[in-house]
């Protein structure tokens, strides 16, 4: 078996366990006593009763942080100003660039989901800070797949150097040095795009 047949046998294995993982998390939805009605997420009515009550008050919640941590908050909110202008900008983008590259574009409500915010079990501020972060790290999946489905049209060729963490259009790029492949399919790699649209 060639590397490169072991790489894709490897990822194939990794979007497999992927998916179980998604099917675990959505078994779990019934331990937790909610259900879909009307777009909603709902509770049982004896589960809120029982939880809703322990709820600590904002103040109080406020009151147990140090001091310093409550002077960081003006910098931790200041930070979504150019995360609105970047979502903005790359929402722009994908929707003007990706119809004349024949990307498909990326669903941005796929990637900021905002369902934690209202959860009865907390309180005020820690409703806004899961919206914030909700929000906010949602925005950088949408702009991280954004981003890898540009790089495999303009330049899909993977790092000499080992990745952290890698997007979900790597697995198509050339490997680093492999010129014979690059020069002879990289018309089809930039277009290769069939399992995106197979997933719609």
């Amino acid at each position: 078996m060639s590397n490169s047949s072991k790489i894709n046998e490897i990822y194939e294995k990794i979007k497999g366990l992927e998916e179980e993982l998604k099917q675990e998390y959505e078994k779990n939805k019934h331990s937790f006593h909610f259900r879909k009605a009307f777009n909603k997420f709902q509770f049982d009515r004896d589960y809120i009763n029982k939880y809703k009550s322990k709820v600590m008050n904002s103040f109080k919640y406020l009151w147990r942080e140090r001091v310093s941590i409550i002077l960081t908050i003006p910098i931790i909110w200041s930070v979504l100003i150019p995360a609105f202008l970047l979502d903005i900008f790359v929402t722009l983008y994908q929707n003007i660039c990706f119809p004349i590259y024949r990307i498909p574009k990326v669903i941005r409500k796929e990637y900021i989901i905002i369902d934690r915010y209202n959860l009865f079990y907390l309180n005020k501020i820690q409703q806004i800070n899961c919206l914030y972060c909700e929000y906010f790290n949602g925005l950088m999946g949408y702009v991280r797949e954004v981003a890898g489905r540009t790089e495999q049209y303009w330049c899909p060729i993977k790092h000499a150097e080992k990745m952290h963490d890698n997007h979900s259009r790597y697995n198509k790029f050339f490997d680093y040095g492999d010129a014979k492949s690059y020069q002879e399919n990289i018309d089809k790699v930039r277009e290769d795009f069939e399992d995106i649209k197979k997933e719609k």
